[in-house]
């Protein structure tokens, strides 16, 4: 930890970076995000266990833009939230820098896209094994089953919008619930309307998605709604081969046309 409170002090101190994004202490026992931008206030950084929330949501904020190269703290996810956010053209190479601690504590930092793809072709972001068992269980219950399920969860959201704040890939300047000329989403918390609300991100996070999981820790009702996008993930690798987040000039998989796509799925 205090390698890394050194290394942004420097990054600051010789003006390599103007903003840096780590993790602070918040109210009671939370962590929150803390944006540095003088070199003393390194010293206010921690890093624990707790500190797992996706920072990469802030990289295209304008605030953020506007305060000059930023430099932020990175877990797997956010690097490959990172660099799903850089195949959709929203910043450009060498213009943030990523720090990242291993797993075995050893500091490590990304200048360039191509550093950061060559680290996460071995790195471990994909779905835990609980995750992947909880995504089977859903996938073997009956169409009757999911729908109840799902319906279930959905009824208790009130449309917060938590899950759109803390998502790295809802970064939509107007989104579609913004939108009422025509009404897209009912913006009633009722059946219908959290249904579309929960569909249309989903369909929206689909060959996007990195698996951090930041919408369900944000919502305040305990809904899973990463389950539902990391169905949409297994289908993507599975039809499309296909991970989001892995290259900085990956192609959209649902808007790309390859000659051996599976059809499998065609009805």
């Amino acid at each position: 930890m205090n390698e890394l409170r050194k290394r942004v002090a420097e990054l600051l101190q010789d003006k390599t970076i103007d903003l840096f994004i780590g993790y602070g202490k918040g109210s009671a026992d939370r962590v929150r995000a803390l944006f540095i931008t003088d070199p003393a206030e390194a010293e206010k950084l921690i890093f624990d266990e707790k500190c797992n929330q996706n920072l990469a949501v802030y990289l295209l904020k304008d605030e953020v833009k506007r305060a000059g190269k930023v430099g932020f703290y990175a877990t797997g996810y956010a690097l490959r939230a990172m660099m799903q956010q850089a195949s959709e053209h929203q910043f450009k190479d060498g213009s943030i820098i990523a720090l990242h601690v291993t797993a075995d504590n050893q500091l490590m930092e990304f200048r360039d896209f191509k550093s950061i793809e060559d680290y996460l072709e071995n790195a471990d972001t994909g779905l835990t094994s609980e995750e992947r068992e909880t995504v089977a269980r859903i996938r073997a219950m009956s169409k009757q089953e999911r729908w109840d399920f799902w319906m279930n969860e959905f009824g208790k959201c009130f449309k917060c919008y938590a899950c759109r704040a803390a998502c790295p890939l809802c970064y939509c300047h107007r989104c579609t619930t913004d939108c009422n000329q025509p009404q897209w989403i009912p913006v009633a918390s009722h059946d219908s309307g959290n249904l579309n609300w929960h569909l249309m991100r989903a369909m929206h996070l689909s060959g996007r998605c990195v698996n951090c999981g930041d919408c369900a820790k944000a919502c305040p009702m305990d809904i899973p709604l990463n389950l539902l996008t990391y169905c949409l993930v297994d289908d993507i690798q599975k039809d499309f081969d296909f991970v989001a987040g892995m290259k900085s000039d990956a192609l959209y998989a649902l808007s790309t046309f390859k000659p051996n796509d599976k059809e499998e799925f065609i009805l």
